[in-house]
């Protein structure tokens, strides 16, 4: 008998492993908005931290390492969401 416990234990822990990999449906998934510019990503600023504002100290949304400015914006927010995922998984 608890050879068959042993099994039954060990397959529940392996279902249940797998349900929590297994896709769900998303009704209410929300997304960034995308707002390239200059002024508007300061505006942003300005409405999410009053206090600090915009602030840039190595002023990387005004590089040039892309084509345009809509880019290097676009590929620093990306960025910036995925390392926060990062460590937020991490933690």
């Amino acid at each position: 008998p608890t050879k068959k416990k042993m099994k039954l234990a060990l397959a529940s822990l392996m279902i249940s492993a797998v349900a929590a990999f297994a896709p769900t449906a998303q009704n209410g998934r929300t997304s960034v908005a995308v707002q390239s510019s200059m002024d508007e990503l300061k505006a942003i600023a300005e409405k999410a931290n009053p206090v600090i504002k915009y602030y840039d100290p190595l002023e990387l949304a005004e590089a040039e390492f892309f084509d345009t400015q809509d880019e290097v914006i676009g590929f620093l927010r990306h960025a910036e969401v995925k390392h926060g995922r990062v460590a937020m998984a991490a933690f």
